[in-house]
């Protein structure tokens, strides 16, 4: 029976993880963090390809027959050509999917006021896959995107709720909320951000929500495992985690219990 795989390039996709675990205790995962090659936000579309089906095939030879990239950079820049060239020639039985998609098919619901800001990595703003898939949903709806490249490496680096995080926190919600548009919903396009709430929170203007993906993203599977009760029957039931990671499961383990909310042991492995 196959088990449904995490993957993101860092820490982040735990908080996915977590989520979907949450609402879906009932399958078996396996997480993969690429720590040895993050953070993914600044690397070309060539290479994040590269690394994310790397680790994709990874976890499809690991008895994972569902993979999640729980990582917006890969959503954006990879998972078309996996699923529209590379799943077709070695793994059309297997299939991959986004954490994009599922958030930007919900993200509409939440404004009253048609303004939503999105904040991201550099690569993931870059590639516009967000104000593409929300015009796409929701084609009367304002998006309104900063890049805040720097909030991962807080996140990363445990540097959370000091000066120098909530610096650069206020910095780019301030710059994105300047023009004084109506934003009344912030999209966390990034699942390092969650942990930066307490901060975000401090610099927001009056009334404005923040939404997180890891909910959106575990319903939107369940949603997707019900229309395809096909597959859903070839998922194994008896519950259960394994964590991977492409670096140091001493750190892996350290750092992660704080994304994934309990402790985890992890095991390393070179691809």
């Amino acid at each position: 029976m196959g088990k449904i795989g995490i993957f993101d390039s860092g820490f982040g996709g735990l908080t996915v993880l977590r989520a979907i675990m949450d609402m879906l205790p009932q399958y078996s995962y396996v997480y993969l963090g690429d720590n040895s090659r993050a953070p993914y936000g600044d690397r070309s579309f060539d290479v994040v390809h590269e690394y994310t089906l790397e680790c994709t095939e990874w976890l499809f030879n690991h008895d994972c027959d569902l993979v999640i990239l729980a990582c917006n950079t890969a959503s954006a820049k990879a998972l078309r050509q996996i699923q529209q060239i590379d799943l077709p020639k070695r793994a059309d039985s297997k299939r991959v999917l986004g954490v994009i998609r599922p958030t930007t098919e919900q993200i509409g619901h939440y404004t009253k006021t048609g303004h939503i800001g999105v904040v991201g990595t550099k690569g993931t703003i870059a590639s516009n896959s967000y104000g593409i898939e929300i015009e796409h949903y929701f084609p009367d709806i304002q998006i309104h995107q900063e890049a805040c490249p720097i909030w991962v490496h807080l996140v990363e680096n445990e540097l959370v709720g000091t000066p120098g995080s909530d610096y650069f926190v206020q910095y780019h919600l301030e710059h994105l909320f300047k023009a004084n548009a109506p934003i009344d919903t912030l999209l966390l396009a990034c699942t390092h951000y969650p942990l930066l709430y307490s901060s975000i929170e401090k610099f927001l203007p009056n009334n404005v929500r923040v939404i997180s993906q890891g909910p959106l993203v575990a319903e939107s599977l369940k949603q997707y495992l019900h229309r395809h009760s096909e597959f859903e029957s070839r998922l194994s039931t008896k519950g259960g985690i394994e964590f991977y990671t492409t670096d140091s499961n001493e750190v892996f383990d350290l750092r992660g219990g704080r994304f994934f909310a309990e402790d985890i042991a992890s095991q390393t492995i070179h691809l």
